[in-house]
């Protein structure tokens, strides 16, 4: 077994596949649908059941997926699944029981345009979804937005020590371009996968048996018929999101120490948008880029600070708009906040960006 790291030219669905049994994970349950059928196929393909033990199944739906990630979870170890947008759509119900019942996983979306069925074009109208839920109740995932095929492989290992950390579900919200493009990544070297054991000593809550100690059995379930119980467990979630949100904020800017107009972008349109900034530097007008790493928590803080030292905000999504009302939420009336956005499998070119900034100029 490889104890190095290793450089290869890899897709991004791929790169999450290798990136998965790389760093320790148990399990994979998942099902194809386009654009991120490759995380599936790369497993197969390089069947780490015969070199790490790492279980990998297709599932035959994709809320059977979802249901599987949750037992798996539930007994302490780290598993995954993957999807696209109406695929994710369709685990909504297990999410929610997951956060609920405090169970650790990893939900990869590859998104795709919508609504519905939409396109296998990319998209980037999965944001609300992800971040304020698409199940029942109030919970938060925490939301990881790559934008490179080495951030694909990159957070695959973050998840693993943030749902952890956390017992909560991890999202990495990608999108097609991303997804299916090609770069060199750098993968990790093998982490051993945990024993039985270290399951056992470092997940208590598991449902796992009684063990060598005897002790009674686990049960983890998002189920109490008293709403006093009820209402004291989502204050008790309420009290541990607030504690992430405090921990977990995540982001990376690009020539702000002097804009004096950013956009914000994550994932393909932060990619579009940087290139866009580097032709208005070019003209001599002051552009930069804050690009949101995790989109819950969001970077409220930080741009509630540069609202203060700019003139305008752009941002930049490939929606019609969904992550805009978080800029201005966090903005609050600072500056100017504008969208620019394309859909249904359409993309933001950086001229149709440069445009939409100048136009703020007038």
């Amino acid at each position: 077994m490889n104890e190095t790291s290793e450089v290869v030219l890899l897709k991004g669905n791929e790169a999450i596949a290798k990136a998965a049994y790389r760093y320790g994970y148990d399990g994979y349950f998942g099902y194809p649908i386009t654009p991120q059928s490759e995380v599936l196929e790369t497993l197969a393909l390089d069947k780490p059941w015969e070199t790490t033990g790492m279980v990998v199944l297709q599932a035959e739906s994709e809320v059977a997926s979802i249901n599987m990630v949750y037992g798996g979870g539930a007994s302490g170890k780290c598993v995954l699944t993957s999807s696209s947008s109406p695929g994710v759509a369709l685990m909504q119900e297990g999410i929610s029981y997951m956060a609920g019942a405090e169970i650790p996983g990893l939900i990869v979306n590859v998104g795709r345009g919508g609504p519905g069925l939409g396109t296998i074009q990319p998209g980037q109208a999965d944001y609300h979804q992800a971040v304020y839920g698409g199940g029942n109740g109030d919970y938060h995932c925490i939301v990881l937005a790559p934008y490179s095929v080495q951030e694909m492989a990159d957070h695959v290992g973050l998840a693993k020590e943030l749902m952890f950390k956390w017992r909560n579900p991890v999202i990495i919200l990608s999108d097609g371009v991303i997804g299916q493009m090609m770069e060199k990544v750098v993968l990790p070297p093998f982490h051993p996968r945990r024993t039985d054991e270290e399951v056992r000593q470092q997940c208590p809550w598991a449902a796992n048996g009684r063990g060598k100690e005897g002790r009674r059995p686990n049960i983890l379930t998002s189920l109490d018929l008293d709403p006093t119980r009820m209402e004291t467990h989502n204050r008790h979630l309420s009290e541990k999101y607030k504690q992430m949100e405090q921990a977990e904020v995540r982001y990376e800017e690009y020539h702000t120490d002097d804009a004096e107009y950013i956009i914000v972008a994550y994932g393909c349109s932060a990619r579009i948008s940087m290139k866009a900034i580097d032709l208005l530097r070019h003209e001599g007008i002051k552009a930069g880029l804050l690009r949101p790493i995790t989109l819950w928590p969001f970077p409220e803080q930080r741009l509630a600070e540069l609202a203060e030292q700019c003139k305008a905000m752009l941002t930049v999504e490939a929606s019609e708009g969904q992550m805009v009302r978080d800029v201005r939420y966090a903005v609050a009336r600072r500056c100017p906040v504008a969208f620019y956005g394309r859909s249904g499998g359409m993309l933001p070119s950086p001229d149709e960006v440069y445009e939409s900034l100048k136009g703020m100029l007038s």
